[in-house]
C-alpha cells in the first residue's frame, strides 16, 4: 500500500490533499473510488446508447478517450486482420472443421469497414471508456461497483476493475485528457458518434457542424442538441403563451448559432435583441427611427443575372400595397395598380431593358401620383388608401430612399419605433430585405431567419401568404425560418399558417395557455401526457418535435450565465445589469 501525500498549494486548487492507493479502491479525501474499464463491446449499438450511464441514480464518473487513428495507419491495420481471418476460416475448411460463425462475422464487417475507409466514408478511432464509482464506505463502494457492473452488463459492455492499477484508472477518468490505462478499442465513425454520451436517444437525427443545444432532457440526464440545417427542410416553429420563454429561446439559438458560424437576422418587434446585438458585434436598424427607410421600389441586384427583377418587385409592391390598404383589392383595382406600378418605373427610367436597371428608383409618392393623375377611379381609391403612407402620420417610413444596407453576421431589425399600425407592413419590408440576401446567389451560406411575434403579420392574409412562400423557398437557399409566436390561433387558424407549420421540420412548444391547448393538441396530436406538459410545466420547458411529430423530447433550455445576461428580457434582472455595468 501506497500512501500519496500532495503539498498544500499556495492558493486554492482543485482535487484532494492524500490518496491511499489499494489494489482494487483508492481513498481519496473522505471517500473512497474503484474504476473500471470497459473490455467487451457489443457487435450493434444505437444512438446514444451510453444514456443509461448517466442515469445511473449512485455517483458514477464516465470518461471516454477518443484518439484517431491515421488512414494510412488504419487501412494496414484492417488488412492485416482480414488476412488473418480469412485465412483462419480457411484453414477451418481445408481441415474440415465447423467455421466460426464469430470469424465469419468479424471478416464481414472487417471487409465493409476496409472499403468504406478506402472510399473515404469513415475513420477509425481508438477509444477507452472508463467508469469511476464513488461510495462513502467500502461496503457501499462493493455495492456500487456490483451496480455499476450490472448496468454495463445490461448494455453488453463487460466492465472489470483495473486491479493494481487504481491510481492511473482514478488520474485517467479526471478531466485531464490523459489515459493512463490505454484499454482500447478500435471505434469506426458511425459507432464513434452512437457512443457519444450526451446525444439523446429520443431524437436520432445525425448532428452536423451546425448543430445548436437546446437544452437537458426532461426525463434523463442527457443532452438536447438539434441541426436544423441535417432535416428535409429547415424551418422551425416556435409556439407558446405569453411569458413561457419562446423569445428566450430564439435568442439562445440565435446566439449559438452564430457560434457555429451561422448568418442571423432578426425580425425584432419589441427591442429585445439590443443587448444581443451589441455583444457580438452586429448590426441593428431601428425601423421608423428618423432617417431610417427601405425604399420597397429598389431593384434586386441578385436577380438580375438569372431572372427579371422588375416584375419581382411589381409582385412584391403587389402585397405590400394590399397589406398596407388593410384589405383585398378586387380585380379592377389590381390591374390599375399593376399599370401604375409600371408607369411609376418607367418615368424613372426604369424599363425591363436591363440597361435602364441602375437608374434612381421611384418613391411611394411617385406611384401615388402616378394613381391620382390616371382618371381611373379604381387607381384613385387605392390612392386615397395611400395618402397616410405619403402625406399623412405614416409618412416617415417611405419618404425617401433607402438609408443603410446593413451587412454583418447579425442583423437586427427593431420594429418598436414604428406605431402598431405599421407593425405588419414594417415586417414585411424588412422580411423582403432580408430575402434579398438569403437568395443572393453570390453568397451562399447557412443562413437563420427568426420572425419574432410573427402574428403580427400573420393577421393579414397577404402577409402569412408572403411568410409561407419563404418557407418554402428557404431551403433551396440553405436558409431557415424560425417563426415564433404567442398566438397560437394566427398559425391554426388559416390555412397559410398551416403550411407554415407543415414546412417546419422543427417544431417546438412551450407552456400552453388552456384556451389554445385543445386546438395544439389536434394540430401536433399530442398525448395526454404531453398535452398535460404543456399545461403545466414551467418556465423554459417544453416539447421538440421532428421527423413530421414522429420523434419528441420534452427538454429544459440551459444557458450559461453569460448568455443568461444577454438573452433574458426581465425588466427586474435588466435593471440589475444595467446598475452592475454602470459600477
Amino acid at each position: 500500500m501506497r500512501l500519496l501525500h500532495r503539498r498544500r498549494p499556495s492558493v486554492s486548487g482543485f482535487g484532494p490533499h492524500a490518496i491511499r492507493v489499494r489494489p482494487r479502491s483508492l481513498h481519496v479525501g473522505d471517500g473512497l473510488c474503484a474504476t473500471l474499464a470497459i473490455s467487451g463491446y457489443p457487435r450493434d449499438v444505437s444512438p446514444g446508447w451510453l444514456e443509461p450511464l448517466l442515469t445511473h441514480p449512485g455517483r458514477l464518473d464516465v470518461s471516454i478517450h477518443v484518439d484517431p487513428v491515421p488512414s494510412l495507419v488504419a487501412a494496414d491495420r484492417l488488412r492485416k486482420q482480414l488476412a488473418r481471418l480469412e485465412s483462419g476460416l480457411r484453414s477451418d475448411h481445408e481441415h474440415g472443421r465447423l467455421l466460426d460463425p464469430g470469424a465469419e462475422v468479424a471478416a464481414e464487417d472487417a471487409q465493409e469497414l476496409a472499403s468504406r475507409i478506402a472510399r473515404g466514408q469513415a475513420r477509425l478511432f481508438r477509444v477507452s471508456i472508463y467508469l469511476t464509482v464513488h461510495a462513502a464506505t467500502q461496503d457501499e463502494l462493493d455495492e456500487a461497483c456490483a451496480q455499476a457492473r450490472a448496468l454495463a452488463g445490461a448494455l453488453l459492455l463487460d466492465a472489470r476493475p483495473v486491479a493494481f492499477r487504481q491510481l492511473q484508472g482514478w488520474v485517467s477518468s479526471l478531466p485531464l485528457a490523459f489515459d493512463n490505462l490505454s484499454a482500447s478499442r478500435t471505434f469506426d465513425t458511425p459507432a464513434l458518434a452512437a457512443a457519444f454520451p450526451f446525444t439523446s436517444p429520443d431524437l436520432t437525427t445525425e448532428l452536423g457542424p451546425t448543430a445548436v443545444l437546446y437544452g437537458a432532457n426532461a426525463a434523463s440526464a442527457s443532452l438536447v442538441a438539434w441541426d436544423r440545417f441535417a432535416q428535409p427542410n429547415h424551418n422551425s416553429a416556435i409556439i407558446a403563451s405569453s411569458g413561457a420563454g419562446k423569445s428566450y429561446l430564439a435568442k439562445l439559438e440565435a446566439l449559438r448559432s452564430l457560434y457555429a458560424g451561422i448568418e442571423v437576422a432578426v425580425i425584432d418587434p419589441e427591442d429585445e435583441y439590443a443587448r444581443l446585438c451589441t455583444a457580438v458585434g452586429g448590426a441593428y436598424l431601428h425601423l421608423g427611427a428618423p432617417d431610417v427607410r427601405l425604399n420597397p421600389f429598389d431593384l434586386p441586384q441578385e436577380h438580375r443575372a438569372d431572372g427579371d427583377p422588375l416584375t419581382r418587385r411589381s409582385l412584391f409592391l403587389h402585397t405590400l400595397v394590399t397589406v398596407m390598404l388593410g384589405e383585398p383589392l378586387g380585380n379592377a383595382a389590381r390591374a390599375a395598380l399593376d399599370r401604375a406600378i409600371l408607369a411609376t418605373y418607367k418615368q424613372a427610367g426604369i424599363t425591363f431593358d436591363p440597361a435602364t436597371w441602375d437608374e434612381p428608383p421611384p418613391l411611394m409618392r411617385d406611384l401615388v401620383a402616378v394613381l391620382t393623375d390616371s382618371g381611373d377611379p379604381n387607381a384613385a381609391e387605392v390612392a386615397a388608401g395611400l395618402s397616410p403612407y405619403v402625406t399623412g402620420s405614416h409618412r416617415r417610413l417611405f419618404d425617401g430612399h433607402t438609408t443603410t444596407r446593413p451587412d454583418s453576421h447579425l442583423i437586427v431589425f427593431s420594429l418598436r419605433d414604428l406605431p402598431e399600425e405599421l407593425k405588419a407592413v414594417g415586417t414585411l419590408l424588412t422580411l423582403d430585405a432580408v430575402w434579398r440576401r438569403v437568395s443572393n446567389a453570390d453568397d451562399r451560406r447557412p443562413r437563420l431567419v427568426v420572425v419574432d411575434e410573427a402574428w403580427l403579420l400573420m393577421q393579414d392574409p397577404e402577409g402569412a401568404k408572403f411568410l409561407l412562400r419563404m418557407a418554402k423557398a428557404a431551403r433551396k437557399h440553405w436558409a431557415g425560418l424560425s417563426v415564433v409566436t404567442q398566438d397560437a390561433a394566427d398559425l391554426l387558424g388559416s390555412e397559410a399558417g398551416q403550411a407554415i407549420i407543415a414546412n417546419s421540420a422543427t417544431q417546438i412548444l412551450l407552456r400552453q395557455a388552456p384556451q389554445a391547448i385543445d386546438a395544439i393538441t389536434d394540430a401536433f396530436r399530442l398525448s395526454d401526457g404531453e398535452r398535460h406538459l404543456l399545461l403545466s410545466t414551467e418556465r423554459g420547458t417544453g416539447l421538440l418535435a421532428a421527423d413530421a411529430g414522429a420523434s419528441r423530447v420534452a427538454f429544459h433550455v440551459l444557458a450559461s450565465e453569460q448568455e443568461h445576461r444577454l438573452v433574458t428580457s426581465s425588466p427586474q434582472e435588466l435593471a440589475q445589469y444595467d446598475e452592475e455595468d454602470a459600477l
